[in-house]
C-alpha cells in the first residue's frame, strides 16, 4: 500500500499489518497487538531504545560518550584531503589493532530497506553524522537497482569507524518514501569496528559531514537521505522532527522520527527556533548556543557557549569547570563502577533544576530529568538503589567551540527539530519534559 504524505514518520523496530483506510482518510492499523490510529495520513509509529547490558557496564557508557566528544573536537584538521584521508584510515586501523574500538552501548535502530527486492538492515540513528552505510552485520546484497562507483568511503565516529566502498542505490524508509540512488556505504563485518549487532547507520546530519569521506574524489559531500528524499518530491520540507520519552527498560517503544515535517501531536507550546551556531566546530553538526544555571538561585553553571544536539551521544555532557560546577552546586561525586556522578537520598531530595536558555527561551530540566533511570542501574554496573546522573564531563575546558553535548538523556525531555533548508535548530516542551519517569 502507498500512503501518500508529505510528512513522514518513520518506526523502529516494527512489524505492522494494515486493517484499513477508512473514508476519513484516517489510517488504522496493529502494532503489537495494539490498534494505533493515524489521522490524515500523518504515519506515527513507536520505535524503540534498546540499551545491550554487556557494553554498559566498568564505565563503558561515559567512556563511549568521551570518545565521540573528542572525535567531534578534532574530526576536521585532515578531512579534506587524500592524504589526510588515509592518515585517518590508517590511524583508526592501528588503535583498533591496539585497544578495541568502543562498541555503542545505548542504540536507536532503524530498519531501513536497501536494493530491489529489498534487504532490511538495522540501522542506528545519527544526528552527528550523515553518510549511510551498510554491511557491519548483515552483509551488502547487489540487486538490480545497485551501482557501484569508483570511490573508497572512510567515516570515523570516535566510538568506532568503517571503511568500505560507495555504492548508490534504492533506499526504503517507509511506504511512500523510497529514495532511488542513494550514496551509501558498503563494508563487511571486518572492516566495521564497533557496531556489533547493527548493520551500519543512517546519518541525518549536515551534508557538509559527509565532505572528505570518499576517495579518490575526496573533494565531493553527498546528500543524505533527507536531502534527496526532499529534492526527488518526496517530502515537502527538508528537515527532520525527532520525538522520544524517558526509557525505563532495556528495550522501550519510546518515539518517532519524522521526515518532512512536525507531529504537534507530540509536543506542548510552541517549538523555539534558533539558527544553527556559527562558532566552530560545532557549527559543522546539528549545533547550538545555549547557557545553563542551576536552581532557583540562578547559579552559573555554562555561559552561552556553542555545543550539538547528537543522538549518538547517551549522556549530557559539559565543559570540565561547568561540570565542576555542577558537582559543587549538586554535591554529587563520582563513582567508580557506574563513571556517573551519584548523590545520596537527601542530597537528590534537594536537587533543583537545571535551566538551559536556548534563544529567548529557557526550558527546564527537573531534577528527575537528571537522575538516571534506577530500573536501569543494574544494567550500568550500579547498585539497585543507587542515584546516579546523566550530566557528565566532556573532557575540556569551556571555550574550545564544543562546550556541551545535549545527548538523548535529555533529548528525551524535548521535542527537536533539525531544519537542513532553514540551517537552524528547533526544541520544544513536551508531555514528559517534567514527568517524574526516574
Amino acid at each position: 500500500m502507498i500512503i501518500n504524505s508529505n510528512v513522514i514518520t518513520i518506526a523502529l523496530f516494527l512489524t505492522t499489518s494494515v486493517l484499513a483506510l477508512p473514508s476519513s482518510s484516517s489510517l488504522i492499523i496493529t502494532h503489537n497487538d495494539k490498534k494505533v490510529v493515524i489521522e490524515n495520513s500523518l504515519i506515527t509509529l513507536p520505535f524503540a531504545r534498546r540499551l545491550n547490558t554487556t557494553r554498559l557496564r566498568g564505565g563503558n557508557l561515559l567512556k563511549n560518550d568521551l570518545a565521540r566528544a573528542k572525535h567531534f573536537k578534532t574530526r576536521t584538521a585532515t578531512r579534506k584531503s587524500k592524504e589526510g584521508l588515509e592518515k585517518r584510515k590508517t590511524s583508526a586501523l592501528s588503535a583498533a589493532i591496539g585497544v578495541p574500538a568502543t562498541n555503542q552501548a545505548v542504540d536507536y535502530v532503524l530498519t531501513v530497506g536497501v536494493g530491489s527486492p529489498v534487504t532490511n538492515y538495522s540501522l542506528l540513528v545519527d544526528t552527528g553524522s550523515s553518510n549511510t552505510w551498510v554491511g557491519a552485520h548483515t552483509l551488502y546484497r547487489r540487486t538490480s537497482t545497485s551501482a557501484a562507483t569508483v570511490n573508497a568511503v572512510f567515516v570515523e565516529y570516535g566510538s568506532g569507524f568503517f571503511f568500505g566502498q560507495e555504492f548508490t542505490d534504492r533506499v526504503t524508509l517507509a511506504p511512500g518514501l523510497v529514495i532511488e540512488d542513494q550514496s551509501i556505504g558498503v563494508t563487511t563485518p571486518a572492516s566495521a569496528f564497533g557496531f556489533d549487532g547493527v548493520d551500519g547507520i543512517i546519518g541525518i546530519g549536515p551534508q557538509d559531514l559527509t565532505c572528505g569521506t570518499l576517495t579518490p574524489q575526496v573533494d565531493e559531500c553527498i546528500p543524505t537521505v533527507t536531502d534527496n528524499a526532499f529534492s526527488q518530491n518526496l517530502i515537502s520540507s527538508d528537515l527532520v522532527g525527532i520525538s522520544f520519552q524517558p526509557a525505563t527498560s532495556t528495550s522501550d517503544t519510546n518515539g518517532e522520527l519524522t521526515f518532512g515535517g512536525t507531529d504537534s501531536s507530540k509536543f506542548t507550546g510552541d517549538i523555539t527556533f534558533v539558527p544553527i551556531t556559527s562558532t566552530s566546530p560545532a557549527s559543522e553538526f546539528v549545533g547550538l548556543d545555549q547557557s545553563i544555571t542551576y536552581g532557583s538561585a540562578n547559579t552559573p553553571i555554562l555561559a552561552t557557549t556553542a555545543g550539538i544536539m547528537d543522538t549518538g551521544t547517551t549522556l549530557l555532557m559539559i565543559a570540565t569547570d561547568a561540570f565542576q560546577a555542577y558537582q559543587t552546586a549538586t554535591g554529587a561525586v563520582p563513582d567508580s563502577n557506574t563513571g556517573l556522578l551519584t548523590v545520596t537520598a537527601d542530597q537528590f531530595a534537594a536537587l533543583e533544576s537545571l535551566f538551559f536558555t536556548i534563544g529567548d527561551t529557557t526550558f527546564e530540566f527537573t531534577p528527575n530529568a537528571q537522575l538516571w533511570p534506577r530500573a536501569l542501574n543494574t544494567a550500568i554496573g550500579g547498585t539497585t538503589d543507587g542515584l546516579y546522573l546523566i550530566v557528565n564531563d566532556i573532557g575540556s575546558a569551556s571555550g574550545e567551540g564544543l562546550d556541551f553535548i545535549d545527548g538523548m538523556a535529555f533529548l528525551e525531555r524535548f521535542y527537536t527539530v533539525y531544519d537542513t533548508a532553514g540551517s537552524r535548530f528547533g526544541i520544544a516542551t513536551t508531555s514528559f519534559t517534567d514527568a517524574e519517569t526516574n
